[in-house]
C-alpha cells in the first residue's frame, strides 16, 4: 500500500532564484537570505487601504514574498500572503512533508498582467531513492477584499496544475503495481497516444492490478480525495513491474473517438458493439480528466424518443405506419410544449414523427392527451426493463448507470421528450442505440467478467415487431430526417437519433447517437445546439472507423 507518511527532511535546500520578476538569490531552507535572515510580510495595518487593480510592482512584491515563503519552508508565512490562509497554509506544508520534496529551485517568469508564471525543478527523496521532478505553474495577484492588500489567489493549482481541493501531494510505496492496458488485438494503449484512457487505465489499475500481476514500485502521486477520480502518478522513483490488463478497445474506432472529440471544448463519446456489449471506444474533451462519456450525469434530450418510442410500441399507442397527431404545440396540465420553431406535420405517421424528432406527437399520444392515459412510472419501467437504464452496470470501471425517476405534472411530459429529471452518460446512450440494433439489451463492459465473476445487468429482448420498428424509424432518422446530414457516408445498415437538450437557458447540449452495422455510438456537446451539428459528426467519425 501506499503509505503517504511523512519523512524526516535533512539538509533540505529550496531556492527562489533571479528570475523575470527581478528576485535576488535565496536559499531558503538553511536560513541564508542575502544578508537577511527573515523573508519579511510586509504590514500595512497603519496604511489606508488601497482599492482598484493590483499595481505591477504589487504583483512583483507579492509573488516574491509568497514563493519565498513557500521555498523556505515557512506554511503560514506562504498562507498569510493568500487571499485563503485557512486553506493554504496547509497545503503548502503538505507539498514538501507528504510529498517528500527535499529540493527545489523556483525560477520565475516575467509576470503577464496579474498572473506570474514560474517552474520548479525538485528533487524528491524516499527510502534511500532520490529523483528530479520539474513543472510549470503560475500565480495570480489580487487585492484582498477586506483589506486592500495584494495577495496571492488561492487555488491548489499554485503548487501543482494538477492539484486540486480535495487532493494532496504524497510520495510512498504505490497502492497497486502498475498496469499495461491494452487493446482487443493485445498491443498496448499508451496514455500518450491515447489520452482519454488515462483515468481509465487509472481506475483498471486500482480494480484489477492484483489480478494482472506486476511488482510494486514507489511513486510521487496526487491523491484526489474522490471516488470518482483516481488518483494521478506524477513520478516514479522505482519502477515495478506492470501486469498486463486485456480490453475490449478497438485501436482504429479509439483513436478516430479522440480525434473527433478533439474539436470541441467539452464532448464525449463512447461506441459499443451491440452483438457483445463489448466497449469499442470512449473519448472525452479535454482529455485525461474526468471521465464524462461514462459518468456524465446529463439530460440526454431527443435520443431518450428511443425509449419512449419503444413505451408507445408496446403500450399499443403507436405502430411505426401509424398516424400520431404532430401540432405545433401542446399543453400537458398547463405545462406548453413546442416543437423547433414550430413545425407541424400534417397527418404524419409515428415514423414521420420520430425521424423529424417532433415532440408533440410523444406528448399527445400519452396521458391526459391520449386515450390511455399511461401512468407515471411506465417510462422508467421501459427504460430498465427493455434498455438496462437504472440497473447496476459492472462495466469494469467507475460508471453512472443512468436514471429515469418517476415523475409528475408536466415533468411527466418532460421526461417523454428526454429532459426533466432524467440523466444519462454517453455510455448509457449509445447502449439505447446497441438495443435496438441488436433487438435486446447486452451490458456494455470493457474488461471480461471472468476476471472478477461480476454479475452483467440483464433485461428483457425487445419483441421482434418493437425491434424491427424501432429500427425501421431510425433508419428513416438517418437517411432521411434530422440526423441524415451527420450520417450520410455512414455505411449501411445504419439508424440514428438526434437529441438537443436545454440547460438552465444556455444554449442546448447536442446529442447524437447512431449504429452502423455492428457499431454502436453515442455523443454529447456540451453547449453545441442542434444534435445534428456537433455531436451528430462525432459519432459519424466513430462509427466510420469501425
Amino acid at each position: 500500500m501506499r503509505s503517504g507518511a511523512k519523512v524526516a527532511i535533512v539538509g533540505s535546500v529550496f531556492a527562489v532564484v533571479a528570475g523575470g520578476v527581478g528576485y535576488g538569490g535565496y536559499n531558503l531552507w538553511n536560513g541564508v537570505t542575502g544578508g537577511n535572515k527573515t523573508v519579511e510580510t510586509r504590514s500595512q495595518e497603519d496604511a489606508p487601504k488601497r482599492t482598484g487593480p493590483v499595481t505591477p510592482d504589487e504583483v512583483t512584491t507579492t509573488a516574491r514574498d509568497f514563493l519565498a515563503a513557500w521555498a523556505a519552508g515557512e506554511p503560514e508565512k506562504a498562507g498569510q500572503l493568500t487571499n485563503d490562509p485557512v486553506t493554504a497554509g496547509p497545503a503548502v506544508a503538505a507539498y514538501r512533508g507528504s510529498g517528500s520534496v527535499t529540493e527545489a529551485t523556483i525560477t520565475p517568469g516575467a509576470p503577464v498582467g496579474a498572473k506570474v508564471p514560474f517552474t520548479v525543478k525538485a528533487t524528491i527523496t524516499y527510502e534511500g531513492v532520490s529523483k528530479p521532478w520539474s513543472y510549470a505553474s503560475e500565480l495570480t495577484v489580487v487585492r484582498g477584499q477586506s483589506t486592500g492588500r495584494p495577495l496571492v489567489k488561492w487555488q491548489p493549482t499554485v503548487l501543482h496544475p494538477k492539484l486540486t481541493a480535495a487532493g494532496t501531494l504524497r510520495t510512498g510505496m504505490a497502492k497497486a503495481p502498475s498496469v499495461m492496458a491494452v487493446d482487443k488485438n493485445g498491443d498496448e494503449l499508451s496514455v500518450e497516444k491515447y489520452p482519454s484512457l488515462a483515468p481509465i487505465i487509472a481506475n483498471l489499475r486500482t480494480r484489477y492490478a492484483s489480478k494482472a500481476g506486476g511488482t510494486i514500485g514507489v511513486e510521487t502521486w496526487i491523491e484526489s480525495g474522490s471516488e470518482a477520480v483516481p488518483d494521478t502518478t506524477v513520478l516514479v522513483l522505482r519502477q515495478g513491474k506492470p501486469g498486463t490488463l486485456k480490453t475490449t478497445i478497438d485501436p482504429d474506432v479509439q483513436a478516430a473517438a479522440e480525434k473527433a472529440v478533439k474539436a470541441y471544448g467539452q464532448a464525449a463519446v463512447a461506441a459499443i458493439e451491440p452483438s457483445t456489449g463489448a466497449i469499442r471506444a470512449v473519448a472525452n474533451s479535454p482529455a485525461g480528466g474526468f471521465n464524462t462519456a461514462f459518468l456524465g450525469k446529463q439530460a440526454p434530450g431527443s435520443t431518450m424518443k428511443i425509449v419512449t418510442a419503444t413505451m408507445m410500441m408496446q403500450q399499443g399507442l403507436a405502430t411505426p405506419g401509424g398516424r400520431v397527431e404532430c401540432p405545433a404545440e401542446v399543453f400537458w396540465k398547463g405545462v406548453p410544449f413546442h416543437n423547433l420553431k414550430n413545425f407541424k406535420i400534417d397527418g404524419g405517421t409515428f415514423t414521420e414523427s420520430f425521424q423529424q424528432s417532433c415532440n408533440t406527437a410523444f406528448i399527445k399520444s400519452l396521458g391526459p392527451l391520449s386515450e390511455k392515459d399511461i401512468e407515471d412510472t411506465v417510462l422508467g419501467e421501459t427504460a430498465r426493463d427493455s434498455f438496462g437504464i437504472g440497473l447496476p452496470w459492472k462495466v469494469g470501471v467507475q460508471t453512472e448507470d443512468g436514471e429515469v425517476p418517476e415523475s409528475s405534472g408536466g415533468e411527466t411530459a418532460a421526461s417523454y421528450i428526454g429532459q426533466g429529471r432524467i440523466t444519462m452518460s454517453a455510455l448509457n446512450v449509445a447502449s439505447l442505440s446497441a438495443t435496438a440494433q441488436n433487438g435486446g439489451f447486452l451490458q456494455p463492459y470493457l474488461v471480461a467478467k471472468s476476471l472478477d465473476d461480476r454479475e452483467f445487468a440483464r433485461a428483457d429482448p425487445l419483441s421482434p415487431e418493437v425491434a424491427k420498428g424501432l429500427r425501421l424509424m431510425m433508419k428513416a432518422a438517418a437517411t432521411n430526417g434530422t440526423a441524415a446530414k451527420a450520417m450520410a457516408g455512414v455505411p449501411s445498415p445504419k439508424g440514428a437519433k438526434t437529441g438537443s437538450a436545454e440547460v438552465d437557458g444556455q444554449v442546448s447540449n447536442s446529442w447524437f447517437t447512431g449504429y452502423s452495422g455492428d457499431l454502436a455510438a453515442a455523443a454529447v456537446v456540451e453547449a453545441g445546439g442542434h444534435g445534428g451539428d456537433a455531436a451528430g459528426p462525432v459519432v459519424a467519425t466513430v462509427l466510420k472507423a469501425g
